[in-house]
């Protein structure tokens, strides 16, 4: 996408109010306790994924504070990334209560925190 097409703004845009700024950084630091649980039970792929998340949150949020359009990039990354645990949560769930939890986490927290994101990126990339 070329800056051409990023910086022509529609008169009726909708922009994130500023304290939304903060929350991949308030996200990652969430993440942490998480982390440990999943490292003490040996489930290392989770490990690796949610690092992964762990990683672009705070690339994200570095890229804001720096007003850079490749936060348009993190913002994607990041969306990206928790679409993809929210699903692989949903689908590896067991039946019941398991699967139920699951969808809770996608539907309150990790698709929510993926359209922030998404969104913060392009702000910043419409920004800069």
């Amino acid at each position: 996408m070329t800056t051409a097409v990023l910086a022509a703004r529609p008169a009726s845009s909708y922009v994130l109010p500023a304290r939304f700024a903060r929350l991949p950084v308030l996200a990652a630091v969430a993440l942490l306790p998480w982390l440990a649980v999943l490292a003490v039970c040996h489930e290392t792929p989770w490990v690796v994924l949610d690092l992964t998340e762990f990683a672009a949150l705070l690339s994200l949020d570095a890229l804001l504070r720096r007003r850079s359009p490749a936060a348009l990039w993190a913002g994607a990354a990041v969306a990206l990334l928790l679409t993809g645990d929210a699903l692989a949560d949903i689908a590896c769930a067991g039946p019941g209560h398991a699967v139920l939890a699951a969808l809770a986490m996608a539907t309150c927290i990790e698709l929510p925190l993926a359209a922030v994101c998404l969104w913060l990126g392009r702000d910043a990339a419409l920004r800069a």
